[in-house]
């Protein structure tokens, strides 16, 4: 698990450069919100999460399948990942800001996440 990145993973970097191929500045990882967003667009008040489908138990994603060994360890750390998720998200959306999840199953139909990201960052 030492390998595992929190920042800067192969997800992330994909929706950042995304995200600055569509013209828009963002800052990093704002360590001053709760949950560390990956993502901060301070000025518009918008933040975005970009998730592993495992580590964060994307619902019904062939990703998010449990390991078939330890099961008594991986059940509740990764449930417990997905409430803390969710609880930074409420603590995020009652400080005002809105919010945007981005799994990494999506980063498999590009197309359709530029037009999410456009959506989202200029509504």
């Amino acid at each position: 698990m030492a390998r595992v990145r929190s920042k800067n993973s192969r997800p992330e970097l994909a929706v950042r450069k995304l995200i600055y191929s569509l013209g828009y500045r963002y800052r990093l990882h704002a360590k001053d919100l709760s949950g560390h967003p990956d993502i901060v667009f301070r000025k518009r008040r918008k933040v975005i999460f970009v998730h592993g489908c495992f580590w964060h138990r994307h619902g019904s994603c062939a990703l998010a399948r449990l390991p078939k060994s330890k099961l008594d360890f991986w059940g509740p750390k990764l449930e417990g990942n997905k409430r803390r998720d969710g609880r930074n998200r409420r603590t995020l959306i009652k400080e005002g800001w809105r919010v945007l999840t981005i799994w990494e199953c999506q980063l498999k139909k590009i197309e359709c996440l530029a037009f999410t990201l456009r959506r989202f960052l200029d509504a």
